[in-house]
């Protein structure tokens, strides 16, 4: 199929594209590829290549692309009624339902959901939840997040400084003041190499009690946190991770917010991270796996515990001042409605830690024994592989030798199959569709054996 040349020059010229080198893409010194069509863990070029699609497009097609059963719902919903604002009570059979939906597979501490576009806006609903919750408590100075280095929560002022990885921070002013980090339970990477799994947890949790001691637990509001590692490097967290924290949280009343946007329906194995590792949150953000990405749509899950002082605070105030023109788009809902529905019947969240799984143990079998290969970690059908200059030492390599974008490259060159270089280290990352076969994992793996191959041996 001939390239349309065209469309290519209208993108360079047009088009801003996020998370992209601009003047490169612009002066066309790199890729642009214009996908056209999808069906289960493919997608389809405007070049008629077909590329297996390990990463399910951010970690979010987690039903699989092409489900005509989302795709007719959003349909349905489009020609009944396109759009109504959820403003001053008024809500949609869709956004009803989702709701619903929603809080009777989240947490049981967990009472309403509202909902925006994406997890970025979710967790900037978070933060001005927060704040308010601790107004209407009369405790002004306690208004500080705590988030943790390499830690993924968006793109916007306050989300952007919660993300703790220094890209998102570099020439935009950020992070903001209200936001302060704490280290990452990235064990691999601990500076003692003699610690324990055990030891190393204490030590998070010893560094975020001194970070509580030297800020003052009064002017500390929440902490955030991914139940595993996102963006920063698909990291599992050690055993006793989030028992440790929150026994520090809660003898200092701080709140917690997972942030599930990667983990939430079904992505570990459980409906929730939260579930998996034992976490009693007190808001749970989520986003992408909410519609499988078929249509945008965020929430933020408040608890009982949460939403009683917002209803407080409303009979002392008057109507909170807070909304999104899409909140609870009846298209989003429905897409929702449609998709969480599909992943029960097709039995998803199963085939997800099953298959994810057999798919960890089979890169761990296939590559753990590689000289530059470092470490192979995962959970459910989440899964990393860390490459390194020395494993002995545990020597990295230099960042700008690019080792793992080479690789991913190579990946997608050789076998047209689709891994994400990892921000922050030399890491390729895997986050599959759900509907993964044995059969297609063995594929992924057997192309990343030869990508590491040819890229170092």
């Amino acid at each position: 199929m001939l390239k349309n040349d065209q469309l290519d020059q209208w993108d360079r010229e047009n088009f801003f594209h996020p998370s992209t080198h601009l003047a490169q893409h612009a002066r066309g010194e790199s890729p642009n590829r214009v996908i056209k069509t999808a069906s289960g863990v493919f997608i389809e070029d405007r070049d008629g290549n077909k590329l297996l699609d390990a990463f399910a497009g951010l970690y979010c097609v987690n039903a699989g692309y092409g489900r005509q059963e989302i795709a007719e719902a959003i349909a349905d919903q489009a020609r009944e009624l396109a759009y109504y604002h959820s403003y001053v009570g008024h809500g949609t059979e869709a956004s009803i339902t989702l709701a619903k939906m929603i809080l009777d597979r989240a947490p049981k501490n967990m009472s309403k959901v509202y909902f925006g576009l994406g997890g970025s806006d979710a967790n900037e609903t978070n933060v001005k939840l927060i704040w308010y919750y601790n107004n209407i408590l009369g405790r002004p100075e306690k208004k500080k997040i705590i988030s943790r280095w390499r830690g993924y929560h968006g793109s916007g002022l306050v989300t952007g400084s919660l993300t703790g990885l220094e890209l998102f921070h570099k020439k935009f002013d950020l992070p903001v003041e209200q936001v302060i980090h704490t280290e990452a339970p990235y064990y691999y990477r601990r500076t003692d190499l003699d610690q324990s799994e055990e030891q190393f947890v204490a030590h998070c949790a010893a560094e975020l009690e001194a970070l509580i001691e030297r800020e003052g637990a009064d002017t500390i509001a929440a902490f955030i946190g991914e139940p595993v590692l996102g963006t920063g490097g698909i990291v599992p967290p050690p055993a006793g991770y989030w028992e440790a924290i929150q026994a520090v949280l809660k003898k200092h009343d701080i709140l917690l917010v997972a942030d599930e946007v990667v983990t939430g329906f079904g992505r570990l194995g459980s409906m929730f991270g939260s579930d998996h590792y034992g976490i009693e949150a007190d808001i749970i953000t989520i986003a992408k796996g909410l519609t499988s990405a078929y249509a945008p749509l965020s929430g933020s899950i408040v608890s009982d515990k949460v939403w009683k002082v917002l209803e407080q605070g409303t009979d002392e105030n008057g109507p909170i001042g807070h909304g999104w023109t899409y909140s609870a788009h009846p298209i989003g809902a429905a897409a929702g409605v449609a998709n969480l529905r599909l992943i029960d019947e097709l039995n998803l969240v199963s085939n997800a830690g099953e298959v994810g799984a057999y798919l960890n143990a089979t890169m761990a079998e296939a590559l753990s024994g590689h000289a530059h290969v470092g470490d192979v970690r995962g959970e459910g059908m989440l899964c990393a592989v860390e490459f390194v200059q020395n494993k002995d030492s545990r020597t990295f390599f230099d960042a700008a030798d690019k080792i793992g974008p080479q690789i991913s490259a190579k990946l997608l060159e050789q076998d047209k199959v689709i891994a994400r270089a990892m921000p922050q280290g030399d890491i390729l990352g895997f986050a599959p569709p759900f509907c993964l076969t044995r059969a297609e994992a063995d594929q992924v793996v057997a192309a990343t054996v030869r990508a590491v191959e040819a890229v170092l041996g």
